[in-house]
């Protein structure tokens, strides 16, 4: 049955109707797209840049009046120890100093025999370059590190921003994510082949978007963090996407349909949640906007545009490659038809929720309040180098600085003014607990030392204090930046922006649900429980990352991860609510009988979604494996709400939940159901 009739129903069915028909064109579309922006991002190079400005606020202000009066241009530390006392190495440290003033792109050198501890053991040499840090090559910033290090017996370590450039190691995080969605794959179809589909259409997805993202940052700010953020989110939706109408093709041919017509009423059916999940991950990536916060514009922009380019993969580029392969892969599941009893076992699920709804719930609800407890007191802050990995230069060199300079000594706080007293300021600083040293003044700025780390919730409150308490009590007005205050201004201004963010994500999610299930009660529910799923996820976090457990260093969460998380997992968790409740839909439209809604939706696609599921653990799992803190929590967090979502939520809470419902779950008033736009995730029969 090779012949490929006209394709009948929806907008979907006739695209894949097009991709069957002109496969190979369209196979060889992508493969063009991918090769022409990989070479075209080869050639120009990335110019990431993260801009973690807040126009506004305090700690800005100082940057920009800084700006004013400091050269442009990145530094550098190079730390030197000696146990016997660094002088006894003077020969050795100037002549390798000497050596650094000659390599590309250094301006000046000063120090370390000026900038000794109390002890003379330690010292540190500042480097300025003649441009900023994304604009240093990154050979000559390499050679520089090995040149600074040349320092004969002497214990060198380096810090600064170019020095995180190249110590920045990208973790195997991408290939065993997808090496374990493969495994997973292979499981549930027996089959390499089919098994390797959707893998292959996240990769073109993925590795399309990040050519154009790369030439893109020449011309808009986008965080040095996107890329592997976009590989986190579009590896673990483009696996799902092309999984879930995979799974929906199967189910047509075991139904006796022929490959081309089952393509064609995947993509009609399966294919339509998709692209209504994926433009609820894009409404809640696009919330992010409404923050305001310019460092997270470029990165929410570009994981959009990675969600829409996997959208796009699946409902053209699969159907394409199911036609290429349609006959092997007819062969393979009629071959292994036999399980279709796995969709009994969820059958029996759905039956025992429904039977007791008020003890799953009650077991799912305190479970998910119960891990989301610990988000209240989660701390944020930005990334240094003391959470950096032990072995690392830069933790070294912040271990040095702390062992010989005190611990505050690598997050100063800059405090400025420009109308009133600054020896009067420094005197004042001087007598303030909390503060270790302070800096005689510079142009109107004096720079305080605490006594704790900047990761430590001390600084922060010295922060708060001096703003509030200790600098009103001096004539004049003064203004606290640095990397302290920057962070404890980056948290307030997400808390006085979050109930919009949060109003216009929940708000128009709920909004396209009501649309296409012509139900109030369901976008309640669901919102609610999404709500829920990510208050758990930030609760494990905190827990690991925050308080240190199973083994991690605790410190602050990175001030934008949780509104990130946030976001990304809003828009996931309501792909999986479109998925199970559209089946559950379907069933009440052709039976009207609730209950067997329910116990068919789940049986329908229970399989399907925990296989989904697995599969986004484990790719955003594998970033704990990550070297960057950041990204080790963004897998983490991502990982711990997927589970929840589709264990504790889709299995348990949401059958008794529609259980309780009943026919209620899809009730309307009729005056708003004529006003609503019809929108059906399935054909019409």
């Amino acid at each position: 049955m090779d012949t490929i009739t006209r394709p009948t129903g929806g907008t979907l069915a006739r695209v894949a109707g097009w991709a069957q028909r002109h496969r190979w064109l369209a196979v060889a579309l992508w493969a063009l797209v991918l090769i022409g922006v990989t070479v075209t991002s080869r050639l120009t190079g990335s110019a990431f840049h993260d801009d973690n400005s807040l126009p506004g606020t305090e700690s800005q202000q100082v940057v920009d009046l800084l700006k004013n009066t400091a050269q442009s241009g990145a530094s550098a530390q190079i730390v030197f120890k000696e146990d016997n006392g660094l002088a006894t190495q003077r020969a050795a440290v100037e002549n390798a100093l000497g050596n650094v003033r000659l390599q590309p792109h250094v301006r000046s050198v000063t120090g370390p025999f000026e900038t000794l501890s109390a002890d003379g053991r330690i010292g540190y040499a500042t480097v300025t370059f003649d441009a900023a840090s994304t604009d240093l090559p990154y050979d000559d910033i390499v050679k520089f590190a090995d040149t600074a290090k040349q320092a004969g017996p002497v214990e060198v370590a380096l810090a600064g921003d170019p020095i995180e450039r190249i110590s920045e190691g990208g973790g195997p995080a991408e290939g065993v994510g997808l090496l374990a969605a493969l495994v997973i794959l292979v499981f549930l179809f027996r089959s390499l082949l089919a098994a390797g589909l959707p893998v292959l259409t996240a990769v073109f997805a993925v590795g399309s978007t990040l050519g154009v993202i790369t030439v893109v940052s020449h011309y808009v700010d986008i965080a040095s963090y996107t890329s592997p953020l976009m590989m986190l989110v579009g590896f673990g939706v483009g696996v799902d996407y092309a999984l879930l109408i995979f799974s929906r093709y199967r189910t047509e041919i075991l139904a006796g349909h022929d490959r081309d017509t089952a393509g064609r009423r995947a993509l009609d059916t399966a294919g339509r949640s998709v692209l209504f999940a994926g433009t609820t991950v894009i409404i809640a990536l696009l919330g992010l906007l409404a923050l305001g916060l310019g460092g997270l514009r470029g990165v929410a922009l570009a994981v959009a545009l990675t969600v829409l380019m996997t959208m796009l993969a699946s409902v053209t580029l699969l159907p394409a490659l199911l036609s290429l392969f349609g006959q092997r892969l007819e062969r393979g599941i009629r071959k292994h038809a036999v399980r279709r009893e796995h969709g009994r076992r969820w059958r029996r699920l759905a039956d025992g929720v429904q039977r007791r709804p008020l003890a799953p719930l009650a077991i799912g609800l305190v479970l998910l309040v119960g891990l989301s407890i610990p988000a209240a007191g989660m701390r944020l802050g930005f990334a240094d180098a003391s959470t950096d990995p032990a072995g690392s230069t830069t933790r070294q060199a912040y271990d040095l600085l702390a062992e010989g300079f005190g611990p505050g000594f690598s997050g100063p706080l800059a405090i400025v003014t420009e109308d009133g007293d600054p020896v009067a300021l420094q005197q004042k600083l001087a007598s303030t607990p909390g503060v270790a040293r302070v800096l005689a003044p510079v142009n109107g700025t004096v720079l305080a030392f605490p006594t704790t780390s900047p990761q430590d919730a001390a600084t922060a409150e010295l922060v708060t204090r001096l703003r509030a308490d200790v600098l009103p009590t001096l004539p004049g007005h003064y203004l606290v930046g640095g990397s302290v205050a920057a962070a404890t201004d980056f948290a307030g201004a997400v808390a006085d922006r979050l109930p919009l963010f949060v109003l216009v994500v929940v708000g128009l999610s709920a909004l396209l649900l009501m649309v296409v299930f012509r139900s109030i009660l369901i976008p309640l529910k669901a919102a609610l429980l999404n709500l829920l799923s990510i208050g758990a996820s930030l609760g494990v976090m905190t827990l690991v990352f925050g308080d240190g457990w199973f083994g991690a260093q605790p410190g602050p969460i990175e001030a934008f991860v949780p509104v990130m998380i946030f976001a990304i997992v809003f828009g996931l968790s309501m792909d999986y609510e479109v998925f199970l409740v559209s089946r559950m839909h379907e069933e009440w439209r052709r039976t009207g009988d609730a209950s067997l809604a329910v116990r068919e939706g789940l049986a329908s696609t229970g399989g399907v979604i925990t296989a989904a599921g697995a599969i986004m653990v484990l790719v955003f799992g594998a970033f704990l494996l990550d070297p960057s803190r950041m990204l080790a929590q963004f897998g983490l967090g991502l990982a711990v709400a997927v589970l929840l979502d589709a264990l504790v939520i889709r299995c348990l809470l949401v059958p008794a939940i529609m259980r309780l419902l009943g026919e209620r779950a899809w009730w309307l008033p009729r005056w708003l159901d004529r006003r609503l736009p019809h929108v059906a995730l399935e054909p019409r029969s």
